[in-house]
């Protein structure tokens, strides 16, 4: 059983508690405190994607030092002022999603430890503040551990593929991949007919099995939308084995929606954690020429795959937004 929380203990309590330490700036304190141009400071702070405060004290001790550093970075040369905005930009944005999804996930067992410990099931406020405190006391150090140890996977395995790249292409930025989009088919119509509880079940478990799907074949999840994931491998049979069990592991299970699949392969730019390029919006475009629980490929990534394995088949040329008319091409192993 979890201590009461203080009396006067509420979300902003909570929000100083995950702080752990007192606001004592405003921007332009700030600034002066650590040396750095006013402007500047608020750029880095946007680039987080936090709002501007303007006079009032919202800044700790931790923020200047954090500032310093990376100031600190600029001026000894390793990076220049835009290159430590763009990767302050990407440290915000990928922090803010980790965040509401460890808030998401983590709520729900505050809600389930106070309606199990409340005195009063019709007003578990004070139970919902108590056991939160706790989980961040409890949960804070060892998930900033794993946060650290993946970061370092996860980086050395970037390093791995941009040498990878080098060895082939002049431009790291460019390299040739074959290119997946999942989607659910028909989510719209099917969200309608959901509770926002059943929705969100749906699409944690349609993004955990694909996820797990990706990885199982050595691919990469570049991003997922709610009813789709988009992935890349730098093999078109693996991603067309990605594609396989996506529909087995979706489409094929009766308590789960159908799915539909486009394979497109070519030339891809890679940046900020992203792909852009043609094949990246054909493969989306083929989803929706599938059939449910059907991968349609494009005619680059049918030329890629063998012909002692693979059976495919041209269908009737369409149009499609952005390319003109298209020969999609379904595919399917011998």
């Amino acid at each position: 059983m979890s201590e009461p929380a203080p009396a006067g203990d509420s979300s902003e309590e909570l929000e100083q508690h995950i702080l752990g330490e007192p606001r004592v700036f405003n921007a332009a304190e700030l600034a002066a405190a650590t040396g750095v141009d006013l402007e500047k400071a608020r750029r880095l702070w946007r680039a987080l994607g936090f709002p501007e405060h303007g006079a009032a004290t919202a800044f700790t001790q931790s923020d200047a030092r954090a500032l310093s550093t990376l100031v600190g970075l600029v001026d000894s040369g390793l990076i220049d002022f835009d290159l430590a905005v763009h990767l302050t930009r990407a440290v915000g944005q990928t922090m803010a999603r980790l965040s509401d999804w460890e808030v998401s996930a983590l709520l729900t067992r505050v809600l389930e430890l106070a309606r199990e410990q409340s005195d009063d099931p019709d007003d578990d406020s004070r139970d919902r503040l108590a056991i939160g405190l706790r989980m961040i006391q409890e949960f804070s150090e060892p998930f900033e551990s794993l946060l650290l140890y993946v970061w370092r996977r996860h980086l050395a395995a970037a390093v791995a593929r941009t040498e990878a790249l080098g060895a082939r292409e002049e431009d790291l930025h460019t390299t040739r991949l074959t290119v997946g989009f999942a989607d659910i088919v028909q989510f719209t119509a099917l969200s309608n007919q959901l509770s926002e509880e059943r929705i969100g079940d749906l699409v944690e478990l349609f993004e955990a099995r694909c996820a797990d799907v990706v990885a199982s074949q050595r691919g990469r999840i570049i991003k997922s939308i709610g009813d789709s994931v988009l992935f890349v491998h730098a093999d078109p049979i693996a991603a067309y084995e990605i594609a396989e069990g996506i529909i087995a592991v979706i489409g094929r299970d009766s308590r789960m929606p159908d799915v539909r699949v486009g394979l497109a392969s070519g030339l891809v730019v890679l940046r900020l954690g992203d792909v852009f390029g043609p094949p990246v919006n054909m493969a989306a475009r083929l989803t929706g020429v599938a059939r449910r629980n059907r991968i349609i490929i494009d005619s680059e990534t049918a030329d890629l795959l063998p012909d002692d394995q693979f059976e495919t088949r041209r269908l009737p040329a369409r149009p499609v937004r952005g390319f003109g008319i298209v020969e999609p091409v379904a595919v399917r192993r011998q």
